[in-house]
């Protein structure tokens, strides 16, 4: 389970994930090869663009004392030109470089979401995780396109320029360099302002997505309650305040690109008039004028270009921020290597050590998964009843408010049970009992906040996941079905899978009627979370994708719910074939598809209360003897 100690608390609501320059290097030093011919193109380039004022300066200087000008002419065309082909190739790296620098910023994150623990899918907006993939790594684009575009370049003319100004005239510098300073402490706190609101404009479109994933997903239940135009107030409402951050950022970035141009034209004017009087009195030559104010522009314009890439690269960094922050979190893998060195078991030896036993298990959910969950909940109760919920107010890891959700009660309470090698085990009990979670728990998508799951005698901690989890087939209670063909959603957790396998499986849960109503049979889509299939059969097909993979251990959870009588049926002698020679776990609320289990274990609470056969439980356990008699088992 993720510590959730280590996680930052909740920041104010104007303050977003922070990432610094520095966190930038690694996605920008993977392309360093381009990145250095660009940067040794830029020194030729400003080569190219500051020897320009100087051949002017030069034509002057000979058409003042009437000399042949020979090829000076010849010589800036030839230094444009160059100058302008090197800014063309440049951009062309550099756009290139921006595209593979979000492409490896997206390669990297995605494989960080895949790994995260199952608590951080749980207490995160499925929508958010995929605005941070999508529209937060678009904004690093602007750091190399907008932002470094020609910062090596821009750095020498600029510097050139100044060299250049400073040995002409150093008093009119100094009158420059006092506008230019004024207008880079203005755009220095003008930066600070705009890193934050586009933070907070990310996370704001992060929302939006996740308000739309989640209308969208659940459409049919939202027009069947009549919610449409409340659920479409509610995602206006999210889109408007992201608009709203987005205003905020255009009127600050607004800001800034005057105060390059009034720079400028302030500079402009200071030179001019003080650069006039001292020409009037022979402090400087008419060409060493023109020569300045050609470097002025030279000085200004890189300047201007700097301030421009002030605003992408602090937009580019409120986005690496929430990057950052998901690439930060530990992967199972890296929770696994910590939690294992701390635990030393032995497999024993002996053909008596079950297959699964629960020692003593206590297990609570994780602050952030039960905040998430009531602000969900809030969520659907204001989209069904058409009340305003505000569920920011809801508490998160790290509020002092959010006591009382750290503190949430245990959902296991001191669990132990074992299941012998080659049973089969029903695991009864009234909704909330915690029967689903002692599958998740064998699954390890989370681990016990107390004792301990031994597998095969050894404790699953320090088994590798994958290796655990192929030890076992789960069917989850409403198993999605995966977008795409029925041979792909089989094949998920057994790749090598022949037709042959396929329909074999298919028709042992009496699924043979779907590949008869399409000519393309395995190859038939079922829809986005297989719409084309029915309630049954979308609970079939997910028990079919864990018969292919024939693991020793079956979970199955509420594994019959959606079937019909005739189906569930079929689907019992179905997993009793499979389930020859294999450790099977079956929860139940149909007490009739599990009373020939080897051992059926009742549940209530967190606790267990009773375990034995169905006839012995009838006598042993009220609460049994109560739920048979409700299904007229006795």
């Amino acid at each position: 389970m993720s510590d959730t100690s280590r996680r930052p608390g909740r920041r104010r609501k104007d303050e977003g994930p922070r990432a610094t320059f520095r966190q930038l290097l690694p996605f920008l030093l993977e392309h360093r090869g381009v990145l250095a011919i660009v940067a040794a193109l830029s020194v030729v380039g400003a080569a190219a663009t500051l020897g320009q004022p100087l051949l002017v300066g030069q034509v002057i200087t000979r058409v003042q004392e009437g000399d042949a000008l020979g090829l000076l002419v010849w010589a800036i065309v030839a230094l444009v030109v160059v100058a302008s082909l090197i800014s063309g190739f440049q951009h062309y790296l550099l756009q290139r470089t921006g595209t593979a620098v979000v492409y490896s910023s997206r390669r990297s994150l995605i494989a960080r979401i895949l790994h995260l623990p199952i608590s951080e899918f749980d207490a995160r907006r499925t929508g958010d995780l995929v605005s941070r993939v999508g529209t937060d790594t678009t904004l690093l684009y602007a750091v190399l396109t907008q932002g470094l575009a020609d910062a090596v370049g821009n750095s020498l003319i600029f510097l050139g320029a100044l060299i250049a100004m400073a040995l002409i005239d150093p008093l009119l510098l100094l009158a420059i360099v006092i506008v230019i300073g004024l207008s880079v402490v203005v755009v220095g706190f003008l930066s600070g302002r705009i890193r934050r609101a586009t933070s907070e404009q990310q996370e704001k479109v992060g929302e939006l997505a996740s308000a739309v994933e989640r209308a969208v997903g659940s459409v049919r239940t939202v027009r069947a309650s009549g919610a449409t135009d409340r659920e479409t107030d509610e995602i206006t409402g999210v889109a408007t305040e992201a608009y709203g951050v987005g205003v905020r950022i255009a009127k600050v970035s607004a800001l800034v690109v005057p105060v390059a141009g009034i720079a400028l034209q302030v500079s402009l004017l200071v030179v001019l008039g003080l650069g006039g009087f001292r020409v009037a009195s022979g402090a400087i030559e008419v060409a060493s004028l023109v020569t300045f104010v050609m470097f002025l522009f030279l000085l200004v314009v890189p300047l201007g270009t700097f301030f421009g890439a002030i605003t992408s690269v602090n937009q580019a960094l409120g986005a690496l921020g929430r990057i950052q922050e998901i690439l930060d979190l530990p992967t199972e893998a890296a929770e696994d290597a910590a939690i294992a060195a701390s635990i030393a078991t032995t497999a024993p030896a002996g053909a008596q050590v079950p297959a699964i036993e629960f020692r003593d298990v206590r297990f609570r959910y994780p602050a952030a998964v039960i905040a998430a969950r009531q602000k969900a909940e809030a969520e659907a109760r204001a989209v069904l009843e058409g009340a305003h919920v505000d569920t920011s107010t809801i508490a998160l890891p790290g509020d002092a408010s959010g006591a009382s959700v750290a503190q949430a009660d245990e959902v296991l309470r001191g669990v132990s049970f074992s299941v012998p090698r080659g049973s089969r085990v029903a695991i009864v009990g009234p909704s909330g009992a915690g029967k689903s979670t002692t599958l998740t728990l064998i699954e390890r998508f989370y681990d016990p906040t107390g004792g301990g799951i031994l597998l095969g005698g050894r404790d699953i901690r320090t088994l590798d996941r994958d290796g655990l989890r192929a030890q076992l087939g789960y069917v989850e209670q409403d198993a999605p079905t995966l977008a795409g063909t029925i041979a792909q959603n089989l094949r998920l957790a057994s790749p090598d899978a022949t037709e042959e396998d396929c329909e074999r499986v298919l028709h042992a849960v009496n699924l043979d009627e779907v590949l008869a109503r399409s000519p393309l049979g395995l190859e038939a889509p079922v829809g986005e979370a297989g719409v084309m299939l029915s309630g049954g059969e979308r609970q079939r097909l997910a028990i079919a994708r864990a018969l292919l993979a024939a693991p020793p251990i079956l979970l199955l959870d509420e594994s019959t719910s959606s079937l019909d009588g005739l189906n569930e049926q079929r689907m019992r002698d179905a997993i009793d074939a499979v389930a020859a020679g294999r450790t099977l776990i079956v929860i139940a609320h149909r007490l009739s598809t599990v009373v020939d289990s080897d051992l059926i274990i009742v549940m209530d609470h967190g606790e267990v209360i009773g375990q034995g056969t169905h006839s012995e439980l009838v006598e042993s356990t009220p609460l049994y003897r109560d739920l048979a008699r409700h299904q007229l088992l006795v």
